[in-house]
Parts: structure tokens; C-alpha cells; sequence
């Protein structure tokens, strides 16, 4: 279900979804996909469009879960820097990731300038700001090692960093020319119109019941029907349901929300962002900010929307926004919403052979929108043939539960309202 609460300025301003139904008959297909977000719905298209028969299962709506809630940066690379990549993951894979994501969001901006899909596009790249020296050791860093692969990074001193914020709050800035920002909904909406156009069926209101072994594949059921599949693949990521609870079981989840103030006079809103960068900083909570079309202003950070939390983490934004943006004067807030991010304890994702022909990839660690649709098309790869195990971006591992997931939950929804509270007078 996608509500104010859940999807918030999304859910207002996106495209209108492509017509589905729910699943009640029975069909006979090569790959079934549990889950309608972008890793799922892209290796969807990427085998919808080699002619491969495909069934995309969703238990609510396209892009209820994590895909139609984010921040809507489309970022290169993951959240850890990329020395951390290639020594947690060893020589040949953290090469091979590097190499696949360090461009990946050119395959998200490809497909939407190749399909037309309307979703808000701003190719204009990002800004990581820093926070104290701790935050400028970070982004000097995290520069020195992209510009080393050959990325087009570029530091912004206090200057630069005000002329293309709008804030004086930064000592120093990264400016990643890859990456933009979207309207997440619209584009993960976007993604499944082009895959149904090529041929893929795609089934919303049918949570999955049960999976099992018949016959030499897979059978999918739900309350209306059921698929008779030789390849599953679970893109559920965090919002997992009960099918196959150990993938949830290996992944902290980790609360993010978004407030969006109303349309910005619009030469206040010129002088916020000018150039339509998406940003954030290197604060414990983070802060997120960006623009949209009709001149609104998002805030987003850690902290679910709930109980207690509403009110502290409604009250935090505002005092962020007049710390960041004084010229903004007093500010409505017109949108709030919130949802989970999938965290793994080294920020990598998991790829997973669950049984035969059965396989899932989780933990985008709040990366999802270009790592999501381009691994998305190398597992169309690997479906269909072309790529064999051990040429793939990650090695298949086991499934293992979070240590302690339940507590460090718990600890991150208060620690986010306790961050979040009014400072002491």
C-alpha cells in the first residue's frame, strides 16, 4: 500500500503506475521475480528484452517497499570508499565491483533517456559535504582514491561548496559528476512499463505463499494463483515477508524518513541548491537535502516516524532546514515519510544461491537505485547463460543471521530520536 505516510511528496508527484492485476491463474514462465523494485524489475527488462519469459511478483504496489521511499540519488559506486571494497572483498571481486559500479549511473540515465521515462532527472552529479575535521579527512579521501580510478571528483572548497548548496555550513565539499537525482517512484515505476512493453508480466496485490520443487522447477503460489518457473529470484531485499524469513534475519534494518517543505518562493528557491545537486553530509545521523520540480525542499535523515519519534524528528528538520537555509524564513513542512534501509555489517550486499535455480541479492546498505538496476542486469546475464558463477560480481554465500539484529534495531530508532532531540540550553 502506498499512503502519505509510507511514499509522502512521492507518492503525490509520481507518473501513474502501468496497469497490473493480481496473479489469478496459473502460468507456466523461465524466471519468476519475487519483489517490484529496481533490481528486480531491471533484471526483469534486461530478460524481458532477450526474449526471455518472465513474471514479476509483487505482494503491494510497484515500488512500495524501499525503491519508491529514497532520497532519489543516483550515486556510483557503494557507501564504503573504495580501498574498503577491494579489501573486504579480495582482488578479483573488489576489482570486478569497482569496475561495474564506478560508472553505474550511467545504465539508470541510459534507460530513462532511451525510454522516455519522466521521473524528475537531474544529471547534474552530487555533493558530499563535510562535517568537522573528522568529515574532511573523510571527503579528501574518498576524493583522493576516486580521482585515482579516474572519476570525475572534484573537491569544493567553503566557496564553491556555498555557491552550489545555498549553505554556508561546509568547510569543504565532493562534487561527483556521475551521479544525479530522480523522482524514485516515478522511475522504479517507469521500469516496469518498459519491461511489461517487452513482454514481461508483471502481478501486483499477490504476496507469495509458498515456494517449492515441482516437477523439476519452482511453483510459486499465492492466494489466486500460482507460477510453474525454472529460475526464481528474491528482490525483496529488507521487505522480505515470510517466504524466506533467513534473508531478513541477515540484514539490520535501518529507519530513514523525509519531510519536503511546501513550494519555495522561487527566488528563495534559486538561491537552495541552484544547479539541482543532490546532497548530504558526513553528520552521525546524516542529513540528506534536495530539490524537486516544483521547488520543494527535502530533509532527510535516520528515524522512523512513529510514536515518540514523529514529532522529535518533524521538530529536527525544521531547526535543520533554518540552520542550513536562514534565508528561508519560517517553513511548513507539506510531506512526511518513512521506510527501511537494508544494512549489512561491512555495507557490502549479499548474494545468495538459496537452492537450485534459486538465488537473491540483498543488503544495498541505502544504494540502491544505480547498484540496483545494473546488477540487476548482470543477474539477467547469469540467468540466461552468459556469465558463470565465478564471473560474477559477488561470490554466492550463506545466508547469516545479524548478531543481535533485533537490539541494534531497537538502538538505532531511539538513538536516531535521542540524536534528533532539541540541543540543551
Amino acid at each position: 500500500m502506498i499512503t502519505a505516510q509510507s511514499h509522502g511528496l512521492w507518492g503525490k508527484t509520481a507518473s501513474l503506475p502501468p496497469p497490473t492485476q493480481s496473479l489469478t491463474d496459473e502460468s507456466v514462465v523461465d524466471v519468476a521475480i519475487v519483489g517490484a523494485g529496481y533490481t528486480g524489475l531491471s533484471t526483469a527488462l534486461h530478460l524481458g528484452q532477450r526474449g526471455v519469459s518472465t513474471v514479476v511478483i509483487e505482494a503491494n504496489e510497484i515500488g512500495s517497499g524501499a525503491a519508491g521511499r529514497a532520497t532519489g540519488m543516483v550515486n556510483a559506486g557503494l557507501w564504503v570508499m573504495p580501498a574498503a571494497l577491494r579489501e573486504t572483498l579480495g582482488p578479483i571481486y573488489g576489482r570486478r565491483m569497482l569496475n561495474l559500479l564506478r560508472y553505474s549511473p550511467r545504465i539508470v540515465f541510459d534507460i530513462i533517456e532511451k525510454h522516455n521515462i519522466q521521473c524528475e532527472v537531474k544529471r547534474v552529479g552530487t555533493i558530499h559535504c563535510a562535517v568537522g575535521r573528522k568529515g574532511v579527512a573523510e571527503i579528501e579521501e574518498r576524493a583522493r582514491q576516486w580521482q585515482a580510478l579516474g572519476a570525475p571528483i572534484h573537491i569544493l572548497d567553503r566557496n564553491e561548496t556555498r555557491a552550489k548548496t545555498g549553505t554556508n555550513s561546509f568547510a569543504l565539499s565532493l562534487l561527483d559528476l556521475r551521479a544525479g537525482t530522480i523522482q524514485p517512484l516515478s522511475y522504479v515505476r517507469g521500469l516496469a512499463e518498459v519491461a511489461i512493453a517487452c513482454g514481461v508480466k508483471v502481478f501486483t496485490q499477490s504476496p507469495v505463499k509458498t515456494i517449492a520443487r515441482d516437477g523439476g522447477m519452482w511453483r510459486l503460489q499465492t492466494d489466486g494463483g500460482s507460477v510453474l518457473a525454472k529460475w526464481v529470484l528474491l528482490s525483496t531485499d529488507v521487505y522480505t515477508s515470510g517466504i524466506t524469513p533467513e534473508l531478513r534475519g541477515g540484514q539490520v534494518a535501518l529507519p530513514f524518513f523525509h519531510v519536503a517543505t511546501e513550494p519555495l518562493n522561487p527566488d528563495i528557491c534559486r538561491t537552495i541548491l541552484p544547479q539541482g545537486h543532490g546532497a548530504w553530509d558526513t553528520r552521525t545521523p546524516m542529513t540528506a537535502f534536495r530539490t524537486d520540480d516544483q521547488g520543494r525542499l527535502i530533509i532527510g535523515s535516520v528515524g522512523a516516524l512513529r510514536g515518540a519519534g514523529t514529532a522529535i524528528h518533524r521538530s529536527w528538520a525544521k531547526r535543520r532546514i533554518r540552520a542550513l537555509f536562514p534565508q528561508l524564513g519560517k517553513i511548513e513542512l507539506e510531506h512526511a515519510w518513512y521506510g527501511r534501509i537494508g544494512t549489512t555489517a561491512d555495507h557490502l550486499p549479499r548474494l545468495h544461491a538459496l537452492a537450485e535455480n534459486m538465488i537473491a541479492l540483498t543488503g544495498f546498505n541505502g544504494r540502491g537505485i544505480a547498484p540496483g538496476t545494473l546488477l540487476g542486469r548482470e543477474l539477467a546475464c547469469y540467468i540466461m547463460g552468459d556469465l558463470n558463477p565465478d564471473e560474477l560480481f559477488l561470490p554466492f554465500t550463506a545466508v547469516e543471521n545479524a548478531p543481535l539484529r533485533a537490539l541494534k534495531e531497537g538502538y538505532y530508532e531511539l538513538g536516531a530520536q535521542i540524536a534528533h532531540l532539541p540541543p540543551l540550553n
